[in-house]
């Protein structure tokens, strides 16, 4: 699965296409100069049990490394996979 990335202004999310549709989203919010918000997960029923969700959330993370920032997590998946893994707390705010 290809995670991709789209931003517009403030606003972005890392996602996965399948057959031009786009069946997994996590959409964020660029919060000053150091933070994203992570504000909503979704997984289509196609992707459910593939760890799609998981991914999105490795490719944020990996984001917000590249780029140092931190990440703020509104959504109750991402504040659950940050609960859980705690390899991920250098981004973590």
């Amino acid at each position: 699965m290809e995670i991709k990335n789209e931003e517009s202004g403030s606003k972005g999310s890392f996602f996965i296409d399948q057959g031009g549709e786009r069946v997994a989203s996590m959409t964020y919010t660029k919060a000053g100069p150091g933070r994203i918000i992570i504000d909503h997960t979704e997984v289509s029923e196609i992707l459910k049990g593939k760890n799609a969700g998981k991914q999105l959330m490795a490719a944020a993370v990996d984001y917000a490394r590249k780029n140092k920032l931190k990440i703020l997590p509104l959504c109750p998946f991402a504040r659950s996979v940050f609960a859980r893994v705690k390899e991920y707390s250098d981004v973590l705010e």
